[in-house]
């Protein structure tokens, strides 16, 4: 199952750089970032090639960051591809927390990756309709 990072950390200058010089003097790319601006502190998602050891990194240095457990799909890069499976969800009653996609130009792909409550009910849900889940190695190094 794949995982993101979540960072909470203060809103001030410098605070990318020391997370992203962390990750990097430990050898972990970033395969996907987003930021969520929550005032005087924010949350950093990261999508990184090795989220246990990029977790310990940062805890280590003082960082409040968690796993979290995130479902990962592609989709075709076209219009409606995302509505596809939002659709499916909001039918199920699946409530979306949080979400991002990144975009696999050279394959005509995209990948939707989001936080549900059921991780395993979701993943069967979207399979069972002939949704294609990304595992934790794939998407790691796509």
């Amino acid at each position: 199952m794949p995982h993101q990072v979540s960072v909470f950390a203060e809103n001030k200058p410098g605070k990318i750089s020391r997370i992203t010089g962390i990750l990097s003097d430990n050898g972990i790319n970033i395969r996907a970032i987003t930021i969520s601006d929550q005032g005087d502190y924010g949350i950093i998602k990261l999508l990184l090639d090795k989220p246990q050891q990029g977790n310990d990194c940062l805890q280590a240095e003082g960082f409040a960051s968690t796993l979290k457990d995130i479902v990962a799909i592609k989709i075709d890069d076209s219009p409606g591809g995302l509505h596809k499976a939002a659709s499916l969800l909001s039918g199920e009653n699946i409530n979306v927390e949080d979400a991002y996609g990144f975009t696999i130009r050279e394959k005509n792909l995209a990948v939707f990756v989001f936080q549900v409550a059921d991780v395993t009910h979701t993943e069967k849900i979207l399979q069972k309709a002939g949704f294609n889940i990304v595992s934790d190695n794939e998407l790691y190094y796509i």
